[in-house]
């Protein structure tokens, strides 16, 4: 099978193509991100792997060989997976290769806040040595974690939280408590997530929670509660945020993503001092990077060798 990757913003695509070469196969790389770009250099393919591409019902329309899209990363928001599902398209993800990564960048954010590290840097750079600027700071024993989605990053989130002393409650309406979940998380519904948690951290996907916080959820939670978000833009109502924030109801947010992204420096989010940004790299280190190459390109082969995949995001008739 021919195999393109649409898209890629990576330094080399070295781990995919020995990946390929050991297994008898070749592998091509374009930069097609728009649907006339993907359709103009990548009709011929059956296989896509794709970072940003679109993927919709008019590049599936125009290329007829496809049969296998996977995508470097998690969501696949960019590809109309409905309308592959009609086709006969199968659809895959790497949903594991940042796992880690991504609990721990949302661990990093929620300590920053907490903590008033972000704040206290720069006022003891730039002001004075005096711990006074910080108050009120808490004990972790005496703080409640919400966590918003209990998926693979959502419970690794948990589990850690709760190892550094964080009461832990959690809502998905998926999720299914084991004895093991028991010790570090107990399930409650997402009204009780937003008004009894000090630390509320988003690991949920987009699709279905678009504005899930906005002017009402932020009237419900505590003033002194702060938001985090490692799993997609637009969950957040963003301009209800800035109300929010200018208004005090909530303490502060740290964000990973953001609607719009390469978001602009000129963001209005950006001139709140109690709001820490990072550009979406939450699931990022080395290791991660390298696996995710990994795992794309070793999906693709089983794909194109009759194997089943390990990571079907829609189930074909």
């Amino acid at each position: 099978m021919k195999v393109i990757i649409t898209d890629c913003d990576h330094d080399s695509i070295d781990i995919e193509k020995k990946v390929f070469k050991d297994a008898g196969m070749e592998v091509e790389l374009k930069q097609a991100i728009t649907e006339d770009e993907v359709i103009a250099q990548c009709q011929d393919a059956e296989i896509f792997i794709v970072q940003y591409a679109k993927i919709t019902k008019k590049v599936m329309e125009n290329c007829p060989k496809l049969k296998y899209v996977v995508r470097y990363g998690v969501g696949v928001d960019t590809i109309d997976v409905p309308e592959a599902t009609k086709r006969g398209i199968q659809v895959g993800n790497v949903p594991d290769y940042g796992m880690n990564e991504v609990a721990d960048h949302a661990i990093a954010l929620a300590m920053s806040m907490v903590r008033e590290v972000v704040k206290m840097n720069q006022f003891t750079k730039n002001e004075k040595w005096d711990y006074i600027k910080s108050i009120p700071i808490h004990r972790f024993s005496e703080l409640t974690v919400g966590v918003v989605g209990l998926g693979r990053i959502g419970r690794n989130f948990a589990k850690k939280m709760h190892a550094l002393g964080f009461n832990v409650i959690g809502t998905d309406p998926y999720f299914k408590a084991t004895p093991e979940t028991d010790e570090y998380v107990t399930a409650v519904s997402v009204e009780d997530v937003i008004k009894k948690s000090d630390i509320i951290s988003l690991h949920c996907p987009a699709d279905g929670n678009k504005d899930l916080f906005n002017k009402e959820t932020f009237k419900k939670m505590k003033n002194s509660a702060v938001l985090i978000n490692v799993a997609r833009g637009g969950i957040i109502n963003e301009d209800d945020l800035d109300q929010a924030l200018t208004d005090g109801e909530i303490k502060g947010a740290a964000l990973d993503c953001m609607l719009g992204e390469p978001v602009s420096k000129d963001s209005k989010l950006f001139k709140h001092e109690n709001v820490i940004v990072t550009p979406h790299m939450a699931w990022y280190s080395e290791e991660a990077a390298s696996e995710l190459k990994r795992k794309v390109a070793e999906e693709s082969v089983r794909f194109a060798k009759g194997e089943a995949i390990h990571y079907p995001i829609n189930k074909l008739a």
